[in-house]
């Protein structure tokens, strides 16, 4: 008996795995499609509780979609006018800069040397030098400009998205062929979805607010940009605030100097750290219950699947998937795998409470 439940045990393991890896390589190799699938659901996720209350006060369902939506397209040809001119503009000046830049690599490559470090040993060099970095920036803002270009379909999904909201609970109740199923799980990832996005997207537009305005006030070139790429990358966990201040800084040592360089520096570190570490935490509260190195290894995982969309979309795709392992009576122990040190720990104490009541 003991031999056989292994058996099976080993089989079942076997198979979901086989089955992940044949939805991972599907869900890479579709993401031409899936990447503007999953931004208008997230869109749609955001936008629910907006349509919801135009509908409160007595405004029909299409025409409510249709207001939110006219709002959403004027906000998205503001981001598109701006990164759209800044693209030509910024490649227009990694070009003039060039030499410069060039120089800055052998003034580094001097320094090490004087130092008696050998630079062509250093793999990590290539990764940054100025010219590198910067036309590494200047991609990255083309492949925004790429994702917006899908931009009729992802709306266009989005409303139907909006459309058929009410209705989803309905469905899957129908589906499974029971009136009692209890769907309270879908309406936790909506909550907490929207919880993250809407704390996330208040503190991303307010860090990108003060770079802005921080780099416009020290007279750094293209703070506009500066500020767009602050808001966007600070969706992205950890790293993104780093790789958004690089840029900045490399300008600032190729305009003004060391001196520039590091007042730059200083403003970044002071707005980063202060929303990152303490505003964020505080707003968020418990929302996200992941715990830290899930958060790292969820941002390489989804940045390896879909680039720079997996990766701001990363934090809530976990947290989408841990909710659906939390309502799995099989897979359960992955969800708490998942959750942060303090979650568990709750966990426990709930577990010992249930027992000693028992």
């Amino acid at each position: 008996m003991v031999e056989g439940r292994r058996s099976r045990v080993g089989t079942r393991f076997l198979l979901t795995t086989a089955s992940a890896v044949v939805i991972l390589a599907g869900l890479k190799l579709a993401q031409s499609l899936v990447i503007p699938f999953l931004l208008a659901l997230f869109l749609a996720i955001i936008c629910a509780p907006v349509v919801a209350w135009l509908k409160r006060h007595r405004v029909p369902t299409v025409l409510a979609v249709l207001a939110v939506v006219v709002v959403l397209l004027a906000i998205f040809v503001g981001f598109g006018a701006v990164i759209g001119s800044s693209v030509n503009e910024f490649a227009t000046f990694v070009a003039q800069y060039q030499e410069r830049f060039n120089g800055l690599e052998k003034s580094l490559v001097a320094w090490l040397a004087a130092h008696d470090v050998d630079a062509q040993s250093l793999d990590m060099l290539e990764l940054v030098k100025p010219g590198r970095m910067m036309n590494f920036f200047g991609s990255a803002l083309k492949g925004l400009a790429a994702v917006l270009s899908n931009l009729f379909l992802i709306i266009l999904t989005m409303i139907f998205m909006l459309l058929e909201a009410a209705t989803i609970p309905i469905k899957i109740r129908a589906a499974v062929g029971s009136t009692h199923l209890n769907v309270d799980w879908l309406s936790s990832v909506v909550t907490q979805v929207q919880r993250y996005l809407a704390v996330k997207t208040g503190t991303s537009l307010t860090t990108g607010l003060l770079i802005g305005v921080w780099t416009q006030v020290v007279g750094l070139e293209f703070a506009v940009v500066f500020g767009l790429a602050a808001f966007l990358l600070n969706y992205i966990p950890n790293i993104g605030s780093i790789v958004a201040a690089v840029p900045a800084v490399v300008l600032a040592l190729v305009q003004g100097g060391f001196g520039y360089a590091l007042l730059v520096a200083v403003g970044y570190v002071v707005v980063n750290v202060t929303i990152g570490n303490f505003v964020e935490p505080i707003l968020l509260g418990r929302t996200l219950g992941l715990s830290t190195l899930i958060v790292f290894l969820s941002l390489a995982f989804w940045g390896w699947l879909w680039g720079s969309v997996g990766m701001l979309l990363s934090v809530p795709l976990t947290m989408i998937i841990k909710i659906f392992l939390e309502n799995n009576d099989d897979l359960r122990w992955v969800a708490i795998m998942l959750d942060s040190g303090r979650g568990a720990a709750r966990r426990l104490e709930a577990a010992e409470e249930t027992a000693a009541e028992s």
